[in-house]
């Protein structure tokens, strides 16, 4: 059968010959130690090689004639050959003499020193051929006494190892359930502390009986102004949101639309020996058709001899815009016109001319946008759904507010159309437009919860030590929002709260402290206006209420009468 041979370095460390055996690739591996034996001096190592073999279905062969790594090896189960071409055998070991003559000890655990010449192989016990069918896990070794005459001709007899022989423990696996233990007791008696001087904490539950004081008033939303209970004027909070509203709308309105034309002309002075001014403004005619100047001239005086007007003072060109739109207003360059207030008895002695074409006039129908378009686009902006708008102010209240959900309120400023009213629609589509603020109020929880308890306590009997068990926060109702002039506002507030005895928690921690469950109950079930007393413990183990009045608490529970 084909084996490896694997030579073991003095300064092999049992890691390094794990890692070569495991790289051996045929099934029975020879391991050839130095003179020095180094890792093979110790039991320990050889059993984790054997155990290791044995998990990686390989079989060791221990290449020596050292006695005392023979010795260990027999302990190991590992067989042993002289050499590379002898068959290998497991060694026997010869039973130590020991003082009394009658404990019997297993010399696998003893000291290299302390064991005895390993004995020759028995007959038959050739394992040359096959080491796989050798089981050299955890058989225990025979032991054989050693000769009388302690000659080596003779073989000693093998004899069995006792069914009541002594073993010496596994002080690892000892020293592993030591640990163990010790840490498991540390454990215990630290939950010990915690179970009886820490965990046990007592919560006494009174149930009182109370009667209801229903709460109805109208509070005055004050706004910034400070709370005034004598006014019923409670201060209030805002939240605004600013954003553009817009809505397209349907433009209805038909009408005539266009242009003006335009164009220059000059203006000749053909009577006068004197300057003239034409203001701005002045109208033209030509034709019946009127136009008007966009800008004043200067007219040079004439210089004689008018006829023709051939030397008159001519200005410089001025812009002229017809006086309506349509394309009958377009005249061509060199147009003469009349100037209005400028002629006399003896006829016209100013007069104008068209130095360009005055073009550009054109007129259609076409469809336009209303003051009723208008409003109705307005009204539907008001209409519009704004709940989400609603939602992210009432988000804006974190510190618990009371939301006055009526007070939502928009303002609109003044809505722009495009196109304006009158002007043209391209396709009848127009859009309106409105800056919008939107604002709502909430009361804080302090504020409200003032003006609660001071309506409660004026139902309670001032000849009775009593006080407020629920001031009826948690079930306020909020209606009836009324917005007046100079942003006056009002809302009707409605609640139900309960009073009852003035039962002191310090007292009653005091009372109950140190006291088992029945005599705690009886001692608070005598008191006055009490109906119920319950009283819960932590855990199983805690049947006493501490001393410590810090971890008693006290609870009460409402029982109307």
């Amino acid at each position: 059968m084909n084996k490896d041979i694997i030579y073991i370095d003095t300064e092999d460390d049992i890691t390094a010959i794990i890692g070569k055996i495991k790289k051996a690739n045929e099934k029975i591996v020879a391991l050839v130690p130095p003179k020095r034996t180094g890792v093979l001096q110790s039991a320990v190592n050889l059993r984790l090689l054997s155990r290791m073999a044995k998990k990686e279905g390989k079989e060791l062969v221990l290449i020596s004639a050292n006695k005392a790594l023979i010795a260990l090896s027999a302990a190991a189960k590992i067989p042993v050959a002289k050499n590379l071409q002898s068959k290998p055998e497991i060694a026997e070991i010869a039973a130590l003499e020991v003082d009394d003559g009658e404990d019997i000890i297993d010399g696998s655990n003893l000291p290299v020193g302390d064991l005895v010449k390993i004995s020759e192989k028995k007959p038959g016990d050739d394992i040359a051929k096959d080491l796989g069918s050798i089981d050299i896990d955890d058989e225990a070794v025979g032991y054989v006494p050693p000769s009388a005459a302690g000659s080596d001709d003779k073989k000693p007899a093998k004899i069995a190892k006792p069914k009541n022989g002594v073993k010496v423990p596994n002080f690892g696996k000892f020293r592993k359930k030591l640990f163990m233990g010790i840490a498991a007791g540390i454990l215990f008696i630290i939950f010990l502390i915690w179970a009886i001087w820490f965990a046990p904490s007592a919560k006494v539950i009174i149930t009182a009986k109370t009667q209801a004081a229903p709460v109805s008033m109208t509070l005055n939303l004050g706004g910034t102004a400070p709370t005034n209970i004598s006014t019923n004027t409670v201060q209030t909070v805002t939240k605004q949101i600013k954003k553009d509203l817009s809505v397209d709308f349907t433009a209805t309105g038909s009408k005539t639309v266009g242009t003006s034309a335009k164009g220059n002309v000059i203006f000749k002075n053909c009577e006068t020996l004197s300057p003239q001014t034409i203001a701005s403004g002045t109208t033209i005619t030509s034709n019946g058709l009127s136009y008007t100047t966009q800008s004043s001239v200067t007219v040079p005086a004439g210089t004689g001899g008018f006829g023709g007007c051939t030397a008159a003072g001519v200005s410089t060109p001025v812009a002229v815009m017809a006086s309506d739109i349509g394309s009958n207003y377009n005249t061509a360059n060199g147009t003469t016109f009349s100037v209005a207030n400028h002629s006399n008895s003896s006829g016209v002695y100013l007069r104008a001319v068209a130095t360009t074409e005055i073009t550009g006039g054109e007129s259609h129908q076409a469809t336009v946008v209303t003051a009723i378009d208008v409003q109705k686009a307005k009204q539907a902006l008001v209409d519009q759904n704004n709940s989400d708008v609603k939602k992210q102010l009432t988000r804006q209240f974190t510190n618990g507010e009371t939301v006055v959900t009526d007070s939502f309120k928009a303002d609109y400023s003044d809505a722009t159309s495009v196109p304006a009213i009158d002007a043209e629609a391209t396709g009848g589509k127009a859009k309106l437009t409105s800056p919008t603020t939107f604002s709502m109020t909430a009361i804080a929880k302090s504020e409200l919860v003032a003006f609660l308890r001071d309506a409660i306590t004026k139902q309670m009997d001032a000849s009775k030590n009593q006080r407020i068990y629920d001031d009826g926060y948690s079930k306020v109702v909020l209606s009836g929002y009324q917005s007046g002039d100079n942003g006056a506002a009002t809302v009707n507030v409605a609640t139900t709260g309960q009073f009852g005895p003035n039962i002191d928690k310090e007292a009653i921690k005091n009372q109950v402290k140190g006291k088992n469950f029945g005599d705690a109950q009886a001692l608070l079930s005598s008191i006055n206006n009490v109906s119920n007393v319950d009283i819960k413990f932590p855990y199983f183990w805690v049947t006493t209420i501490p001393n410590d009045t810090n971890k008693i608490t006290v609870q009460f529970q409402i029982s109307n009468a």
